[in-house]
């Protein structure tokens, strides 16, 4: 008897892909961990298993492009935890920024030892693909970034342009062992040009991989936050995020944007991410400098939080983040920017900060004693289709943000489609189901979330991973199986 050609059919599943218009029914075939066929009609006969998809969507696996895996827990036990968290709200690749320094390993050095160690801790522990983005903290990595290209496959890289000045949480004037780096190193304007350098450098001779070598930037100008911070609090007139919102204001995004801006032009390092702009003077500053240097291919991004919720939300302290969430009329520019096509991707920016370590318990309505970060992949997806569809987004497009724009900017052009050729990664979504979030549903370790009680609409009912279901009945399926994405990939 003849062996089936395909080892799992998906029947009656509503197909999402981007760049196309419209959303219909059709069976999908897969083999070896890829899609390889996609038709109106395909015969159960011909496959060793079938399911029935009963008219539910399915979406391309989401390519979450912000996380951070950890930071603020062991990266050992962050990736099995927030792995799930992930697979759970139907992302299948996971991409994390990461750095030396404090938090993360706790530990500074070149990243040619650095890296192997993150490596062999990741192995085997997350339940979806990953990758990671790495920051140069130092001119020894700046000096590395040919060879993370060449040896790793990190084609992507970071400058977190307040730390010159700050912390993660706040004012700080101890940066040399924040960062741990050496003294006579500066963590400032010069060293943001020279991470640039580094990386027009890379994609110089790695031509056959440069469009997927880019540099992401965290936008915030540390000198305008150290001065508005002192000032809200010397007022004392606003609490909460009303106040971190003042201490860190947008126009600090707005400057920092025009200083990477021109950098980037100075350095002609022209593949730029803009990372979770929050505001409309960042969206606005982001655009203008896109006029400004047309030859610089600048890429906006946007967290879900910062298109959901807004500095009144309920949660309080539990969703303070950088930069700051804002004001509802921030939050309605944002969609308005997205809906005009001037948003790129849609991300979470995750990073599990548990309860006990998010609250100064000494501390507890003091939003400057709060540590900055919550998780919140689970919910990206969701997020987006329940504030996404009452103003007119379509599927399509919805696609487009949460795994094609990702998968093809930072080198997994295997990913984000439903299409042969491609790694059979699919999130089955009924978007009949309206559900009230709740943490201790929730696959994260965090115990919270800055989402809590808010309803949306349309759930992740089944992710598949490279054709092997990863979450289906509201639980975890199997092991970990997560690989590492070497990319291009």
């Amino acid at each position: 008897m003849t062996e089936p050609p395909y080892d799992l059919l998906i029947k009656n599943l509503r197909i999402v892909r981007p760049r196309i218009s419209g959303v219909r029914p059709q069976d999908v075939a897969i083999a070896g961990g890829k899609f390889v066929r996609v038709d109106d009609s395909i015969a159960a006969d011909s496959a060793k298993q079938v399911v029935d998809a009963q008219g539910l969507l399915g979406f391309p696996g989401l390519v979450d492009a912000h996380m951070h895996t950890g930071i603020y827990s062991p990266l050992a036990e962050d990736a099995l935890t927030e792995s799930r968290a992930a697979a759970q709200g139907g992302v299948t690749s996971s991409l994390n920024y990461f750095r030396s320094g404090q938090y993360y390993l706790n530990k500074g050095g070149p990243y040619e030892t650095f890296l192997p160690e993150v490596l062999d801790i990741s192995a085997g522990r997350f339940y979806v693909d990953y990758a990671y983005h790495l920051a140069p903290m130092d001119s020894r990595q700046i000096s590395e970034i040919d060879m993370l290209v060449e040896r790793f496959g990190v084609t992507s890289f970071k400058i977190y342009m307040f730390y010159g000045g700050y912390g993660l949480h706040g004012a700080s004037s101890h940066q040399h062992d924040f960062l741990m780096i050496d003294p006579a190193e500066k963590y400032d304007i010069a060293h943001f040009e020279f991470v640039m350098r580094g990386v027009k450098r890379a994609m110089e001779r790695f031509a056959d991989r440069r469009q997927y070598i880019s540099l992401s930037l965290h936008c915030e100008t540390a000198e305008i936050m150290a001065a508005y911070t002192k000032i809200v609090q010397q007022e004392g007139r606003l609490s909460g995020l009303r106040a971190y919102s003042a201490a860190r204001p947008a126009h600090s995004e707005g400057l920092a944007i025009a200083i990477a801006a021109y950098l980037a032009h100075e350095t002609e390092c022209v593949n730029i991410n803009l990372l979770h702009l929050s505001s409309r003077k960042a969206v606005e500053a982001a655009l203008t400098m896109a006029r400004a240097f047309p030859h610089v291919d600048f890429r906006r991004e946007v967290t879900c939080a910062h298109l959901c919720i807004d500095y009144d939300v309920a949660t309080g302290s539990l969703a303070k983040v950088n930069p700051p969430i804002r004001s509802r009329e921030d939050v309605e520019y944002l969609w308005s920017a997205l809906l005009d096509g001037h948003i790129d991707w849609v991300c979470s920016d995750h990073a599990c900060c548990r309860h006990e370590m998010k609250i100064d318990g000494g501390r507890p309505d003091d939003i400057f004693a709060a540590k900055s970060g919550f998780g919140g992949t689970e919910y990206l997806l969701s997020g987006l289709m329940t504030e996404g569809r009452r103003r007119g987004l379509s599927y399509n497009r919805m696609a487009e943000l949460t795994a094609w724009n990702p998968a093809q900017r930072f080198g997994l052009p295997s990913k984000g489609d439903i299409a042969p050729g491609y790694d059979a990664d699919l999130a089955i979504v009924d978007p009949r189901i309206s559900f009230v979030v709740r943490s201790a549903e929730s696959e994260s370790a965090q115990g919270y979330s800055p989402f809590e009680g808010l309803e949306l609409e349309g759930k992740v009912v089944t992710t598949y991973l490279r054709g092997a279901a990863v979450f289906a009945d509201g639980r975890i399926v199997g092991e970990p199986r997560g690989r590492y994405l070497q990319r291009p990939y």
